[in-house]
């Protein structure tokens, strides 16, 4: 089964927390820190694979992570940084944050590789906070954390022409006719359960790469059936090619076939109907009759608005020589740029706004200081050593909380609260 969309859980690799090591050596009773700095963590990174088509790796598997690194050792020896995750998946991948929807990354166009979460930064050892009047620091700052986020990819086919129509209009028999594709052709509907490309080889003319969109039906723009599996595909092409039945074998009407799809294509995404449209009256071989009358009502409706209508037979070859050379004519002319979607959703972003913290004024009159970073230095501060303190006192410096604090009103005296903890403010 072709698979164009997948939700996984991507997780990056933890930083190596920094090491607390003092040197011991003969002769040297009393040697500095020499702890090292902790290994980053690997990084999660999309790249583009030519030789991968479907997203099928990633429908069975949910959670992807990359390598933690290693704590620093003594004698400063730096921790090994974890392993990077390389993912793979087809040209055409658009990564989205699955919660919001937002456009992380579109693996398309030049982009071929990118970092999609960074690993967390390694821990400086001890031996970074040595000082003057503080030569034997013990402690150490632990490593970042990893950063986790579900993503939804989704493969957008990238063909230079879409064709697209209701089911067993002639699709699929039109593609193998003009292209070296070989889909499933049968007549019942929805032969065509997946998008198939093939490459339109033209003398004296440039080729193009022609996708066979899967039959639409009303109400695809909401969902119905399989529609928004299908209309995901038409996004990338740059000319819209309508098939219809000229010879109305299933007694539908070409003209209101057109009107409906081109409906369904701007509930869809009204841009969608901004791209360059062609028209194949499909199935002439099949017309009893005076064939004309079916063609002229599709020229006289769709020409004056700038759709030219060609007259085909895919099975016989009718027409579609012309029908090509046209579309191909038309490629020419038109941006040669493969529609890359912009990045809406920044996960690094994301992430340091969460690390923010607040400071509020209690009913009581304390500074209410909270937030994941005041809470992770907390964590791995031992505030009740006094060098442990001087060290939580930087960090509230360099945050600039203490400003913060001192904008707010805060004499010396004052109760500064932080998740159970009270201290006397003196500046």
């Amino acid at each position: 089964m072709f698979a164009d969309r997948a939700k996984i859980i991507i997780r990056s690799g933890k930083g190596g927390n920094g090491h607390i090591s003092f040197r011991r050596e003969k002769y040297v009773p009393n040697g500095g820190p020499d702890g090292g700095d902790g290994g980053r963590g690997g990084d999660i990174i999309f790249q583009v694979d030519d030789g991968v088509n479907t997203l099928a790796d990633y429908r069975y598997r949910r959670k992807f992570q990359a390598g933690n690194g290693e704590e620093g050792g003594k004698k400063n020896c730096h921790g090994k940084n974890g392993e990077d995750l390389v993912l793979k998946v087809p040209e055409g991948t658009v990564i989205k944050d699955a919660a919001s929807g937002k456009v992380i990354a579109d693996m398309s166009g030049d982009n071929k590789r990118q970092v999609i979460l960074k690993g967390g930064k390694g821990g400086l050892g001890n031996q970074h906070f040595a000082t003057a009047k503080m030569q034997a620091p013990k402690y150490a700052k632990p490593g970042q954390d990893a950063l986790e986020i579900e993503v939804l990819l989704e493969l957008k086919v990238i063909a230079d022409v879409g064709l697209v129509g209701f089911p067993n209009v002639g699709k699929s028999t039109l593609l193998s006719r003009v292209s070296n594709a070989n889909p499933k052709i049968a007549n019942y509907h929805f032969t065509t359960l997946s998008p198939n490309l093939g490459v339109v080889d033209l003398d004296d003319a440039k080729g193009f790469v022609i996708a066979d969109i899967p039959g639409l039906i009303e109400g695809a723009s909401e969902g119905i059936g399989l529609g928004h599996e299908f209309l995901r595909h038409i996004e990338r092409t740059k000319v819209i090619i309508h098939i219809v039945d000229a010879a109305s074998t299933e007694g539908r009407d070409p003209v209101d076939d057109i009107k409906k799809i081109s409906e369904e294509l701007l509930k869809y995404n009204p841009e969608l109907l901004e791209k360059p449209q062609v028209i194949a009256a499909n199935k002439t071989d099949a017309i009893y009759g005076d064939a004309n009358e079916i063609i002229d009502r599709l020229k006289a409706e769709f020409e004056g608005k700038g759709i030219r209508v060609f007259a085909i037979s895919a099975v016989s070859g009718e027409g579609v020589k012309e029908l090509l050379y046209y579309v191909s004519d038309m490629l020419d002319k038109l941006p040669k740029e493969v529609t890359v979607y912009e990045q809406e959703y920044d996960p690094a972003l994301h992430f340091f706004e969460e690390e923010s913290y607040t400071v509020e004024r209690a009913d009581d009159g304390a500074f209410v200081v909270e937030g994941p970073k005041i809470d992770k230095m907390l964590g791995y501060t031992n505030i009740d050593s006094e060098k442990g303190f001087l060290f939580f006192q930087k960090f509230l410096k360099e945050q600039g909380i203490l400003k913060e604090l001192e904008g707010m009103g805060i004499t010396d005296g004052d109760t500064v609260r932080m998740y159970g903890h009270e201290f006397d403010y003196y500046k």
